[in-house]
């Protein structure tokens, strides 16, 4: 992508009102514009970034063995009615009048939706267990949306659905859903923490949030420091053997929100060297929830013995919005968004510092042929702007990999390389830089 053909509107100020990193730096580097209090637009760098977040949680959900479909925004208020949880819910849930007088809701969550597609289609426990997941829009009418994607009303979010005969399978589908999120926060550059959670309006008696470690998280969150220097099982993990001990060995280590956190445990079963306090965001919750909706909603399957059978149910979240403005949160520095290389918009900056000169242009379109043919998404600065104007957007906008083509370095037959995270700087002939950049995929 030419930069002088995307649409990139950067703003050179903080903008009012936005009061964390993340907002300032979405709203300055045009990847968001506010449509309404907690409702945004979402501009092409920022959508860009959010399609490879989907991907990457497609790819994990899939591994693990979930299936896609999609729901609807809107859904019906009886069945909310069915569970009891349509008054329950409060006023967080946009609820909505059609011209037939029927009562819709704007859905803030999908429980009693697929509960109720997996009711009207499904009667035999061989087709159990299942896990169904779609990725689509919720709202919630936040009584005080604030800090831009972190807490909107709007969001985008991936919700996955378990279905199974009994306690033991459903705990099985949870352990899998558990390990899955480990690896696709690790594939976004993320340290995620499982943290003991409260289960709130979903409900169950078990229940995990995955934490980032953040200066501008929500609450204080508490843990062992062996915990953030775990990595995420392997990608060839067989997610139909047992995952007890997976799960053992990540929740064996004490770490709990401010919700959940025992002082006496702390300081009991975590060594002073070890212990850490910080601040924490949430970027996925799991839950196990038995019969909570199966029963009032008669979610049944005939078993092997004729016998009808209660299905066991769990649910599974990752706000995939709310993951753009905590992984900014995670990783900036003075200068802008600095990406992970699994998630950044363009894999590759490329800055023509004097579009116009012969020499620079054709080293630029040679570069960009290059990238584009080895399959690197590329966005080439070739704007009038100058030099220092140049550098700082592509700062700002965070890109792994600067290439910096300019009229002094090509006398030499050189062009410059930048690692925008280290800010290590390197000199290549062109063609060495070349076969560097390629080699990356």
């Amino acid at each position: 992508m030419r930069l002088s053909c995307f649409f990139m509107p950067v703003l050179k100020e903080v903008p009012a009102g936005a009061e964390i990193v993340s907002h300032q730096l979405m709203l300055r580097t045009g990847m968001i514009r506010q449509s309404a209090a907690g409702i945004y637009s979402w501009l092409p760098l920022g959508l860009r970034v959010m399609q490879k977040i989907e991907a990457i949680i497609r790819q994990e959900q899939n591994r693990a063995g979930a299936i896609e479909l999609l729901m609807p925004t809107l859904q019906q208020a009886d069945i909310w009615r069915e569970s009891g949880r349509y008054e329950d819910y409060g006023q967080e849930m946009l609820r909505i009048t059609d011209r037939n007088e029927r009562d819709l809701l704007y859905g803030p969550t999908n429980e009693e939706l697929i509960t109720q597609i997996f009711r009207d289609c499904v009667k035999s426990y061989k087709d159990c267990p299942r896990i169904l997941y779609h990725i689509q829009w919720k709202f919630r009418d936040e009584i005080r949306p604030r800090f831009g994607v972190m807490r909107g009303r709007e969001f985008l979010m991936k919700d996955a659905y378990s279905f199974d005969l009994d306690e033991q399978a459903a705990r099985k589908s949870y352990q899998k859903m558990f390990v899955s999120y480990l690896r696709t926060f690790e594939r976004l550059g993320l340290k995620a923490i499982p943290m003991k959670a409260e289960t709130g309006p979903i409900g169950g008696d078990l229940s995990h949030e995955f934490i980032i470690l953040a200066d501008t998280g929500e609450s204080a969150v508490y843990c062992d420091k062996a915990l953030i220097d775990k990595k995420a099982p392997p990608a060839d993990l067989d997610y139909e053997s047992d995952l007890s001990a997976v799960m053992q060995e990540w929740t064996s280590h004490y770490a709990a929100t401010e919700d959940m956190h025992d002082e006496n445990r702390f300081q009991e079963e975590v060594s002073q060297a070890d212990q850490v306090s910080a601040r924490g965001i949430e970027v996925g919750h799991i839950f196990y929830f038995g019969e909570k909706y199966s029963k009032p909603m008669k979610c049944e399957v005939q078993g092997a013995d004729g016998q009808l059978i209660t299905l066991h149910g769990g649910s599974y979240g990752i706000g995939v919005s709310r993951l753009l403005g905590a992984i900014i949160e995670a990783s900036h520095d003075e200068d802008g968004i600095i990406w992970p290389k699994s998630v950044a918009p363009f894999d590759v900056g490329l800055i023509n510092l004097k579009p116009g000169n012969e020499e620079t242009d054709h080293v630029s379109t040679k570069f960009y042929s290059a990238l584009h043919e080895a399959g690197l998404d590329c966005l080439l600065d070739d704007t009038k702007e100058r030099p220092g104007g140049k550098f700082k957007t592509m700062d700002l906008i965070g890109l792994p990999t600067q290439v910096i083509i300019g009229p002094k370095g090509l006398k030499n037959g050189i062009v410059e390389i930048k690692d925008r995270k280290t800010g290590e700087r390197q000199e290549l002939e062109i063609g060495q830089a070349l076969a560097a950049l390629t080699g990356m995929t």
